[in-house]
């Protein structure tokens, strides 16, 4: 932000866009999402009316669409699974274990899916700002801390969510278990996986609208974002409708459950879809 001619925007600690001369002249512009999904970063040559696309290199737009076609890949899968869960409990078809069978194996290509888009975040090309415009390809790494990025958290926090659907899963096979019990190792996590979603969509939408309301129907990024919180919060009403009543030990509503988990997992199945076409 110290360096002159350059424009720094975001939302709150976050940067998502910057823009500034380069030292040949124009106008360059890094956004978080195009760089990190696409390889792409923006620039204006001197005199020129309309903006071009600088792309990173062989190697980061490989490591990208693979990246981007697995994450996505896992997403449709693990939707798919979550909604064949709900209709299967939603139909009262077999015993309680074969919808929890169904969740768990969706559940398990929802962490995929969601690690996958972590390492998206740490190993998409960095820009050098105050430079030409150019995208930079960094070592390759499985892990990274960088909380102060919005597309980082955004992703991390979707991981966490995951992980902690994963419990919640897991003890959906435990039998016998009281009300408190069950509000305490299922319907808990469920909740806390639900919150941790909504709050990295939060951050999705931040890092697209650099902190401010917006409506892009033209984006595919933010459509993508779009319909995965959608789903995000059909889960979360999904979750609050699970709650079993200590006074009556029913759920609040298992209609209401299943088909706020239904709809919500066909969300995620489209996003994953969309993913498939905002690659390099």
């Amino acid at each position: 932000m110290g360096q002159p001619d350059q424009r720094a925007e975001g939302a709150g600690p976050f940067t998502t866009r910057l823009t500034w001369r380069p030292p040949s002249g124009g106008t360059a512009v890094w956004e978080s999402r195009p760089a990190r999904r696409r390889g792409r970063i923006a620039l204006t040559p001197p005199g020129a009316a309309a903006a071009r696309y600088a792309s990173a290199d062989d190697t980061s737009l490989t490591r990208l669409r693979r990246l981007n076609a697995i994450a996505a890949t896992a997403f449709v899968i693990g939707g798919a699974l979550f909604a064949a869960g709900a209709a299967v409990a939603q139909s009262g078809s077999g015993d309680a274990i074969t919808p929890a069978s169904v969740y768990f194996a969706g559940g398990l290509f929802f962490n995929t899916g969601g690690y996958v888009s972590l390492l998206q975040a740490v190993n998409g090309p960095r820009h050098v700002p105050g430079g030409e415009g150019a995208l930079i390809t960094r070592q390759w790494r499985w892990w990274s801390y960088e909380p102060t990025r919005a597309d980082w958290l955004g992703a991390f926090v979707l991981f966490a969510g995951t992980l902690v659907f994963a419990v919640d899963l897991l003890d959906s096979f435990l039998q016998g278990l009281t009300v408190q019990q069950a509000n305490r190792l299922v319907w808990a996590p469920d909740v806390i996986g639900c919150v941790l979603f909504l709050i990295s969509g939060h951050l999705g939408f931040a890092e697209i609208c650099h902190g401010r309301l917006c409506l892009r129907r033209r984006d595919l990024g933010w459509w993508i974002v779009a319909v995965n919180q959608l789903g995000s919060v059909l889960f979360t009403v999904s979750a609050l409708a699970a709650y079993t009543r200590p006074a009556t030990g029913s759920l609040i509503s298992s209609g209401i459950a299943n088909w706020g988990t239904l709809a919500g997992a066909l969300c995620f199945c489209l996003g994953g879809i969309l993913q498939y076409c905002e690659r390099p």
